[in-house]
């Protein structure tokens, strides 16, 4: 089986070294840049399978490197694992609503890093094909189209991320089910994704917003989690 690359886009050596090491340790390719605008000419032209990537960068910071991936339908599929410094949480709420997958704060743990990014390869990889019938979800003017990976309302499609995308199609396939933000992530993220109420409520009010006047169909019950009415 050929080995998963990694791209960290990194300005710190040190850092950069670390990371390095301990992922080839695992088994890893990594190719390992200082700055974005090296990183996005990496990924063009040798697209890895995931992405570290630092928030704090010299010119392109990460949260416009993240932005340009996710613009691009030939690299919006690539994961990304942000890092950034304890208590940005600003950046950590904006990198997890522009469709960043997971984040580890500095200082980090090697370990913690290596498990979080075989926990996003877990999660990424393609699922089989859903028979026909059960291709087609719909709420009213919302209609998910699981095959395609899109939703459009009242017939206007909207740019859902990968995440949004799959809480949204979660929660369609159960109407009137109320789910924790526990069962959310387990069911999106998977179990050994570190928990935080605060991502899921981020990722569940940029779906609504996208949803404009039809976002009134994902209901929140306090004390509890969410819903789509049936």
């Amino acid at each position: 089986m050929p080995r998963k690359t990694v791209l960290v886009v990194e300005d710190e050596e040190d850092i950069r070294h670390i990371v390095r090491y301990n992922l080839e340790k695992e088994g890893y390719h990594v190719v390992a840049v200082a700055a974005a605008e090296d990183g996005l000419r990496r990924v063009r032209t040798e697209p890895p399978d995931v992405v570290i990537l630092d928030l704090m960068l010299p010119g392109m910071d990460g949260l416009e490197f993240c932005r340009v991936l996710r613009k691009d339908p030939a690299t919006d599929g690539i994961p990304i694992i942000m890092l950034t410094a304890k208590g940005e949480e600003a950046d950590i709420v904006t990198g997890l609503e522009l469709g960043a997958d997971d984040y580890v704060t500095k200082p980090f743990s090697p370990k913690v890093l290596t498990a979080r990014l075989r926990a996003v390869l877990r999660r990424r990889p393609s699922r089989a094909p859903q028979p026909d019938r059960d291709s087609i979800l719909s709420l009213g003017d919302i209609v998910i189209d699981r095959q395609r990976h899109r939703v459009t309302v009242a017939e206007q499609p909207i740019d859902l991320t990968f995440t949004e995308f799959r809480i949204l199609e979660h929660m369609a396939r159960h109407p009137g089910w109320v789910f924790t933000r526990y069962q959310i992530v387990d069911a999106v993220r998977g179990e050994d994704y570190a928990v935080t109420d605060r991502s899921v409520d981020v990722h569940v009010a940029s779906i609504r917003r996208k949803l404009g006047p039809t976002r009134s169909c994902i209901q929140t019950v306090r004390g509890v989690g969410y819903r789509v009415k049936e």
